[in-house]
């Protein structure tokens, strides 16, 4: 049984971000590509072990746990890579998209407060704001590391990474300014496309 391999997307054209060094940039994406790799190695090692009828070795099951820690460290970094802009022209005020974020939060002031206080948090992970179909309502949450805290059934809109990797090189322990970065460099266009995806289905 041959299996398809992930392809490590190309963000090289985010070089020259303001706020983003290159070789904070180009660090970050040799990062990324390494869950990409480590997916890839993991799924061809289970593969053999269950191909070999040993599903019941120590490398079976714990390639079984690490392999939601790599491909969800794989996915946000797509997410979060693809929803910033170099020229963030802000969200349309006049969109089905802001009118939820109104409705849910308040005003988009209270979401962006909301999303600022979760990003700045003590620890290393992931802010997203997320859509949870239950009830209709749009949520900024937590994510550990990158398997811990996502919510089932949720859709992940937008992506916010604070790992330390993502901001140490340019703005040492100034979390907060790295966050103010993130927000003023959002690619508001593709997010309100991922929620408008969401309302089609």
């Amino acid at each position: 049984m041959e299996l398809k391999n992930y392809v490590a997307k190309n963000f090289e054209y985010l070089l020259g971000i303001k706020g983003f060094s290159e070789i904070l940039l180009r660090n970050h994406f040799l990062l990324y590509q390494g869950y990409v790799k480590n997916v890839n190695d993991l799924l061809t090692e289970l593969n053999s072990l269950l191909v070999s009828g040993k599903t019941d070795v120590i490398a079976f099951s714990e390639g079984k746990r690490r392999f939601g820690w790599e491909f969800n460290g794989m996915v946000l970094h797509e997410l979060y890579f693809e929803n910033l802009a170099k020229e963030s022209l802000g969200i349309d005020r006049e969109s089905d998209f802001f009118q939820k974020i109104v409705a849910d939060f308040g005003s988009f002031e209270n979401w962006e407060k909301d999303f600022k206080a979760t990003g700045i948090m003590r620890g290393i992970g992931w802010v997203v704001l997320c859509y949870d179909p239950t009830l209709d309502r749009l949520m900024n949450i937590w994510i550990n590391e990158h398997d811990t805290g996502h919510l089932a059934k949720t859709t992940p809109l937008l992506v916010m990474d604070v790992f330390e990797h993502a901001y140490l090189t340019d703005y040492g322990i100034k979390k907060a300014d790295y966050v103010e970065t993130c927000l003023h460099s959002i690619n508001w266009q593709l997010v309100s496309e991922r929620f408008d995806k969401i309302c089609v289905e």
